[in-house]
């Protein structure tokens, strides 16, 4: 049954009768990202109103990709259970040239080794209607979040002291105020439009289709993906599932072809049965779309800043949009939270702006690098790749050369926070905390919402941060001890390591505190 959208109810403004109080934060779009900051907002403490100009979810299923810590995050957001209920796992990608089947992936163990237990799988496919339904479900259970539909900003001004936005409704126009705005509304961020804010980055000719079809198969959930398909006359072509007998389809066109044409059924139904071999399937969804590995040089802008699409853009394989999309409300919340309650200075907001800058330039280079192998350019790029693929088939080196979009993973950021090589690179400082099990529970949701001092086998100093002493087991071993018998790490509130140490002084525990709430790289 094709998913029933619902609108949400809209509610005249109080704005409209008389100025209302100044908010501390303005959230513009309710997209995935708009709505993980409210709620990310209001775990610490942040009050926030969230404006969006339609009053329905998204229409068709969009990001369906979710990574493991994209999962985490909805697991301290208050949505994981639900999303993982409806969610389809999936851990094998097996790549195919024409006819042939080149190779599988399996995404939990590369080298072929039992990795230690996650909480998550590596991936879960979920449609964005329903993380955004989710999303809307918590946010309706807390005070501090004020969701309005059909309400479309207008205008966002700004002084040294606050921001204001202009906001239309079917009742008429009003004003707000608040210490700061994020603009979370999308690739076309109408925000970002008005004040002229140019991406920066590469767009070019090459066009895909994404068609969601419903079927009853027994196709296992896994990614399948080709090169040069026998059943479509362009270039690559993926399959992906999805829940309620959804499959997500990615073709990409040949140069020649009508883009316009190439969505309408009687064109893009024959394609498809090509593709499966039979009829039997119903289109519930189609897109078009052209490829972009584009951002804004800079993420803050006064008072005003950008995440998610409104920030950056990339291609969809990969799943690299959304997903960055979560982790800068990750990087973002508790540094926003902390300025506006006083607790640093707002140069904690530049560490945002340089780390989720640093992550848009990885995924731009690694989507502009899949575009390459995916639609190499004649003579030599052209023949490296056919070699692969050739090579591919026979030789396992050769295999993590070929590129059908490099997926998600938590970003790493360079970090200078005291460090010692004895402990295992997974967990150096940068990366997001590993997980591990704990008894009947697991760590990271121990390691969230403040800093904290994780200390394995060891006792941690009185510093008044919160103090987490972990299980040691074969996982926290693997994960964060390595050859040392005991560790100390300094955890942020977002779960990424600021420092770690051996053995170390109260001292220069205090000075990384110092340099993390000061935003220091």
């Amino acid at each position: 049954m094709p998913y029933q959208y619902r609108p949400y109810p809209y509610t005249k403004p109080p704005g409209l009768s008389a100025p209302e109080p100044a908010k501390p934060v303005i959230i513009v779009g309710a997209g995935p990202v708009g709505l993980a900051m409210a709620i990310e907002l209001a775990n610490h403490g942040v009050a926030s109103v969230v404006l969006d100009d339609n009053n329905v979810v998204s229409m068709g299923s969009r990001a369906i990709c979710w990574s493991r810590r994209s999962l985490e995050i909805f697991d301290r957001l208050g949505i994981a259970g639900r999303v993982m209920d409806k969610a389809v796992p999936w851990r094998r990608g097996r790549v195919f040239h024409g006819e042939k089947e080149l190779f599988q992936t399996d995404l939990e163990s590369t080298d072929g080794t039992a990795p230690p237990p996650d909480a998550f799988p590596v991936f879960a496919n979920l449609q964005q209607y329903y993380v955004e339904e989710f999303l809307i479900g918590r946010i309706q259970e807390l005070e501090l979040v004020d969701l309005r539909v059909r309400n479309r900003v207008l205008a966002v001004d700004q002084s040294d002291e606050a921001a204001h936005v202009t906001v239309e409704t079917p009742d008429g126009e009003y004003g707000l105020r608040a210490d700061y705005v994020i603009a979370c509304d999308g690739a076309r961020s109408s925000i970002r439009s008005r004040l002229k804010l140019d991406f920066q980055g590469v767009q070019s000719e090459d066009r895909f289709v994404i068609a969601d079809i419903e079927m009853e198969t027994d196709l296992p959930a896994e990614r399948q993906f080709w090169f040069e398909p026998p059943f479509h006359d362009g270039r690559t072509a993926l399959l992906h599932k999805q829940p309620d007998n959804l499959w997500r389809l990615d073709l990409q066109l040949p140069p020649e072809d009508d883009a316009e044409a190439a969505v309408k059924p009687e064109k893009l139904r024959p394609r498809i049965a090509a593709m499966l071999g039979h009829e039997h399937f119903r289109l519930d969804w189609v897109s078009l779309y052209s490829f972009q590995c584009r951002r804004l040089a800079d993420l803050l802008h006064g008072r005003l800043i950008f995440a998610g699409d409104a920030a950056h853009v990339v291609a969809p394989f990969g799943a690299r949009g959304a997903n960055g999309g979560l982790q800068d409300v990750d990087n973002l919340g508790w540094k926003l939270a902390a300025v506006i309650q006083g607790r640093t200075t707002p140069d904690l907001l530049e560490g945002y702006d340089r780390e989720r800058g640093i992550a848009a330039d990885d995924n731009l280079r690694s989507t502009a690098r899949t575009r390459r192998f995916m639609s190499p350019a004649p003579g030599a790029e052209q023949m490296f790749r056919d070699q692969v693929l050739a090579l591919a088939a026979k030789a396992g080196f050769a295999r993590p050369m070929v590129d059908s979009g490099r997926l998600s993973a938590s970003s790493r950021f360079p970090c200078s926070g005291a460090d010692d090589s004895r402990l295992p690179h997974e967990a150096r400082p940068g990366s997001v905390a590993p997980d591990a099990p704990q008894g009947n529970g697991w760590l990271l949701p121990k390691l969230s919402g403040e800093p904290s001092l994780l200390a394995l086998g060891c006792d941690a100093p009185d510093l008044g941060l919160r103090v987490v002493e972990a299980e040691t087991n074969d996982a926290t071993r693997a994960r964060y001890l390595g050859e040392a018998e005991q560790a100390l790490y300094l955890i942020r509130p977002d779960q990424v390591v600021a420092a770690r140490w051996v053995a170390a002084e109260p001292a220069a525990i205090t000075a990384a505190i110092t340099a993390m709430w000061e935003g220091r790289p």
